[in-house]
């Protein structure tokens, strides 16, 4: 199932909008506020977000200039009303792939992301999260919230492990031999101690890393 989110403060239209791509078999969020699309944004990655250009916070150009500076591949499908092309222009060169006039028809509406999503490709399989931590692969970049957080190269491989294996138990023997062994490094069991210390310190003790009694080290989703 395709999950997007959808920013527009008109509840006639939201609604409207998502039922009927909840028929398409999308998964549709609807934000009413710049601030609450970011909050959104900042717990979890969907395919792809509608935009719409004036919002009660703020307007659409400078959500996506805030979107591309975190997320550069996330698609962004911008709605302006006709006339607007000082709107469409502003937009395009703060990120977004592309843009749709009030008022719409929903078939064209639905074109237009299938269109957005296949020149895309899946843009959340660039992105893993757990909770408010992201990791953006292609950059082997780290964020929490929307903050980039400095890691040495232990410290993001020891995360994106346990990221890639969320809500899987790994022991310490396999995560030693996963990110250190591998390259020919002998290294003790207090490596892997003293990573995970300064890997915790850095996020600020997140609840989603729980330690694993005698065992090892498990990542889980704590926040709904």
């Amino acid at each position: 199932m395709i999950e997007l989110y959808y920013a527009e403060d008109d509840t006639d239209i939201a609604d409207m909008v998502k039922e009927y791509l909840e028929q398409k078999d999308f998964k549709v969020s609807v934000c009413h506020t710049i601030s609450e699309t970011r909050h959104a944004l900042e717990k979890h990655m969907p395919s792809l977000i509608l935009l719409d250009w004036n919002m009660p916070d703020g307007r659409g150009d400078g959500m996506c200039q805030w979107i591309r500076s975190r997320w550069k591949e996330l698609p962004i499908i911008f709605l302006t009303v006709r006339g607007d092309s000082a709107d469409i222009v502003s937009g395009f060169k703060n990120g977004a792939d592309d843009y749709v006039v009030k008022p719409f028809e929903l078939e064209v509406l639905y074109s237009r992301i299938l269109a957005v999503l296949r020149r895309a490709g899946n843009a959340t399989e660039h992105y893993i999260s757990c909770d408010e931590i992201k990791i953006d692969t292609n950059r082997h970049a780290v964020f929490l919230r929307s903050e980039e957080i400095a890691l040495s190269a232990a410290e993001y491989q020891l995360l994106l492990y346990l990221m890639q294996n969320k809500g899987r138990t790994l022991t310490r023997e396999k995560i030693l031999e996963h990110i250190w062994d591998i390259n020919g490094n002998f290294v003790n069991d207090n490596t892997l101690t003293v990573t995970m210390k300064r890997l915790r310190d850095k996020l600020f003790q997140p609840s989603c890393i729980k330690t694993v009694r005698s065992v090892g080290y498990r990542i889980e989703d704590t926040k709904h």
